[in-house]
């Protein structure tokens, strides 16, 4: 990276070369290669302070912008890298506030994505939301709380421009940080935002409590919801469109003692599925779900708890079944993923359109699969059973933490044993870890404690189990780690990998189901002469793959990382 202050290197490398193409990304990669310069090929979230250091109408003047800052570093975006007054300009910026710059070519779409952030920041946004509210605020009868009118519904307060504006700065934000849930929540006299991206929740901004109540009011509003109800909770969805494509958003409201948290789910329906394997189903637990979803009936239950990836393993299953000749019929909600070929209906509690009663219906339909949402309630649950045994192949979800304890928890539902027996063919449990960034992936030292615990953990697995993990011991164990680097975010890890185990239900099981109903110990036992694969092996073998890290491993399992001794440790 070029270091301004210290070297004109750029500028002398680059005068007299023809202007770069700003309409071939390949083409921008290799100019920034040649030039050895970074390229950003993306547009991010950048909060106010960090673009002016750049004042706004410099900035468009010369076609650059500041789009990250740590201690006394900045990195700024530029569209031509031959502009010797903008480089002139970082020279005097860099002495006036002792700043490094780091330059990095960019595109035009990209510099337009970063600059409209001047007009749009979330500390603007905030500052303008919280004049407008002192402006047009009434005092009601609880203290900082606003006068609705309408019904509730007209207040202008919750519908002004800089509240919409600064709702809109959060989505954006949430949707370019590839965010899966908004929480927005009172803490004391302020509102925190907080992203949860990869599993894991980050604080994102504060603002003002009553800023944070407008807010929360006026995402009531798209939800349909009732604003001026507070002491329970509410459920409802919006959906925006955000660089062309739609984004829906589930919203759940919860009465705390600050007052009333909020969180949004995204549902990027333009998101691609992505195929099994590549998100984590494979050894001995992939083989057993991608030989039984090939049946004609029977049960395939996914477990786990809300977040796991359970239903997106299910649409991957249905993928794979979506041909022609099925009529393959799915009962939602919300119908997270829309699926071409495939007929998916959501339900509509509030109008008596349940699981239960939609199963009914969807009897009628002739179909030939079924995925059912969730099994929450005995009558949903012995309705599924009921299909399984009339020659449906019946996919569908229940939260327990392991996949052998799905079993009597169905029995205590008031499934009939045998039934049950009868019915289940896969019970499967998932969980979702970080995985590590392929571009600053490395290997790590580990200490003997570590090498001892991580032999026991995958002791009595075959050779063969573990080559379709990719895993060959005599060559050694190793784990793996991310450095941090910008295509992750300086994190280390980029997306997400299923980590998983699969009891395939045989004629000993349907035994011990039937005699024993469903005892957890008994299943349980016989599953491990059975060589089943647990989920935490699971994730121990892809961390000696070096699809994940032992940390991420003990963080969503049993454990800590500290387990067996540091992995880091010489």
């Amino acid at each position: 990276m070029e270091n301004l202050v210290d070297d004109d290197k750029i500028a002398t490398e680059i005068k007299g070369q023809g202007i770069v193409s700003v309409s071939d990304g390949e083409a921008l990669a290799e100019e920034a290669r040649k030039l050895g310069m970074p390229y950003m090929n993306k547009s991010v979230p950048v909060f106010i302070d960090v673009l002016n250091i750049i004042p706004e109408d410099v900035a468009r003047g010369n076609q650059m912008v500041v789009f990250e800052k740590k201690e006394n570093i900045a990195k700024v975006g530029i569209v031509d890298p031959q502009n010797i007054n903008a480089l002139n300009v970082l020279r005097f910026i860099s002495e006036k506030t002792q700043l490094q710059f780091e330059v990095y070519l960019i595109s035009l779409k990209v510099f337009q994505d970063l600059v409209v952030q001047y007009s749009g920041g979330a500390e603007k946004a905030i500052e303008e939301a919280a004049d407008s509210l002192r402006d047009d605020a009434t005092v009601g009868e609880e203290e900082g709380s606003f006068a609705m009118g309408d019904g509730g519904r007209g207040d202008s307060n919750v519908q002004s421009a800089p509240v919409t504006k600064l709702l809109s700065v959060i989505i954006r934000h949430a949707i370019d940080g590839k965010a899966s849930d908004i929480h927005i929540e009172p803490i004391d006299k302020e509102y925190r935002v907080r992203f949860r991206v990869d599993g894991l929740l980050y604080a994102s901004l504060s603002v003002p409590k009553e800023v944070g109540k407008a807010v929360v009011s006026r995402i009531k509003i798209l939800a349909n919801l009732k604003i001026d109800e507070k002491r329970k909770p509410q459920d409802g969805r919006f959906n925006v469109v955000e660089n062309g494509h739609p984004v829906d958003f589930r919203v759940s409201t919860l009465p705390i003692m600050d007052g009333e948290k909020i969180v949004l789910r995204l549902l990027d329906k333009d998101n691609k599925l992505d195929s099994l394997e590549n998100m984590g189903i494979i050894g001995r637990g992939g083989d057993i779900l991608v030989r039984n979803i090939s049946e004609p009936f029977g049960i395939i239950l996914m477990t786990g708890p809300t977040g796991s990836g359970k239903s997106t393993t299910l649409y991957s299953c249905l993928e794979v079944l979506n041909m022609e000749e099925r009529n393959i019929i799915t009962l939602e909600d919300p119908v997270e993923y829309s699926i071409a070929g495939i007929n998916q209906s959501q339900i509509n509690p509030e109008i008596g359109y349940t699981f239960a009663s939609g199963l009914r219906s969807i009897l009628r339909q002739d179909p030939n699969v079924i995925m059912v949402g969730e099994i929450r309630d005995s009558e949903t649950a012995e309705l599924t059973i009921h299909a399984a045994l009339t020659g449906h192949l019946v996919l569908s979800t229940l939260h327990t933490n392991s996949s052998i304890g799905a079993i009597p928890r169905l029995v205590d539902m008031g499934v009939e044993a045998f039934l049950l027996a009868s019915s289940l063919r896969v019970v499967a449990a998932q969980r979702l870890v970080r995985r590590i960034c392929d571009k600053c992936k490395h290997e790590v030292s580990i200490s003997g404690s570590t090498k001892e615990y991580l032999l026991g953990q995958i002791e009595g697995i075959s050779d063969e189990d573990m080559a379709k993990y990719g895993v060959d011991l005599k060559k050694g164990v190793s784990l793996f780690e991310g450095a941090g680097c910008e295509e992750c975010g300086k994190t280390g890890y980029k997306g997400r990998i299923a980590m998983f185990e699969a009891l395939e239900v045989d004629a000993n099981i349907k035994e011990i189901i039937s005699e024993h109903d469903g005892s957890e110990q008994a299943v349980q036992d016989y599953a491990k002469t059975q060589g089943m694969i647990t989920i935490k092996q699971d994730g121990v073998l892809k961390a000696l793959a070096g699809r994940t890290t032992l940390a991420e491993v003990e963080r969503v399992t049993e454990g800590s990382r500290s387990v067996g001794g540091d992995v880091d440790e010489a």
